[in-house]
């Protein structure tokens, strides 16, 4: 029997974040994920702290983006990959209302730092009636080659096991699974938390975001755009576009509704031709209060979740990883806004 710390389920954001934390606090852990959950590796990638609809704050985002990128940035230097990076999000108005609406938001001390107020008057190949504002600090992270690169290192270290998790190897009595023996189980599995019987009874609610990526020659766009979708450049002429949203979905594969909804969305901004060359869809783990699903198990002390960020994992999974990691070793409590104990 190996004798550790931690055992961790799933190896999206949340996982990943998690594990990064136990490495700087020199805990012993293994991962157990089988990449069935894929909503961030599918995920836009973008970090932004601005909810670009209405021009205000997400929750707690300006803290939560000035530790996400230190942690990503300690991350880069632990795994020597570059994937974190700055880039501004450009948002087109719609109307003069929109453009007003802006600027009163920007006088707000939260957001002054995050919203320029210096408009941009036009974009080369885009359509637009108004102008475009600049949400400063935000950014790009490149998620795929992050949870490859974080995988590849905990492999090398004997740190990660490829395979589901059998929740009927676990031994409760013993705090054993299988040939190990550990303190704490974190379970980070995203929408797969329906099968997980020990916390598929808290309200996650599953939805479907879908993406195309085009290729269009001379648009030269380096900054990501934000219109009724987003446009984020990845280099190469190649340009990454949604997402959708559907809480009514059948299946994980991606489909030909949402390619429409997306490139009708597009036409209607973008004036140069294009190819669509990859479409993928992927699962988001919502709630209906849109906070995060973080603590422990009412009756296993020792048993934790942390979970349902939505659309906001880039951004929230360090911090979370923060909040659970000081609420299991040193008992700080959870902020109330993300703690499972508010369903009771």
């Amino acid at each position: 029997m190996r004798e550790i710390d931690y055992i961790i389920v799933g190896f999206g954001l949340s996982g990943l974040n998690f594990a990064k934390k136990l490495i700087d606090e020199n805990k012993t852990f293994v991962v157990f994920d089988n990449q069935s959950e894929d909503a961030s590796r599918v995920a836009g990638g973008i970090f932004n702290p601005v909810i670009l609809k209405r021009f205000n704050l997400a929750w707690n985002a300006d803290v939560q983006l000035t530790y996400a990128k230190h942690v990503y940035q300690s991350i880069e230097d632990l795994l020597g990959v570059k994937f974190l990076y700055s880039k501004p999000i450009y948002r087109r108005f719609n109307s003069t209302e929109e453009q007003n609406d802006w600027f009163t938001a920007s006088d707000q001390p939260q957001l002054s730092r995050f919203l320029n107020t210096k408009l941009k008057k036009s974009i080369p190949n885009i359509e637009s009636e108004f102008s475009f504002g600049k949400v400063n600090e935000a950014g790009y992270l490149d998620t795929v080659l992050l949870i490859e690169s974080f995988k590849n290192y905990l492999l090398e270290q004997g740190n990660y096991i490829e395979e589901a998790f059998d929740y009927n190897e676990l031994n409760l009595t013993k705090n054993s699974y299988k040939d190990f023996t550990f303190n704490n189980i974190v379970f980070c599995e995203g929408n797969g938390l329906s099968l997980n019987r020990f916390f598929n009874d808290l309200p996650l609610v599953g939805n479907k975001g879908e993406y195309v990526t085009i290729k269009c020659e001379g648009l030269d766009l380096d900054e990501m755009l934000k219109f009724s979708l987003f446009l984020i450049p990845l280099g190469d002429d190649l340009y990454k576009v949604g997402a959708t949203y559907n809480r009514q979905f059948k299946d994980r594969e991606p489909s030909v509704s949402a390619k429409k909804q997306i490139l009708a969305k597009l036409d209607k901004v973008l004036q140069l031709p294009y190819e669509v060359v990859h479409q993928e869809a992927g699962i988001r783990p919502t709630t209906k209060d849109r906070r995060a699903l973080i603590g422990r198990h009412s009756e296993i002390k020792n048993f934790y979740v942390n979970n349902g960020y939505g659309s906001r994992g880039i951004i929230m999974a360090p911090s979370a990883a923060k909040w659970l990691y000081d609420f299991i070793e040193h008992q700080k409590p959870l902020p109330e806004e993300v703690n499972i104990d508010r369903f009771k």
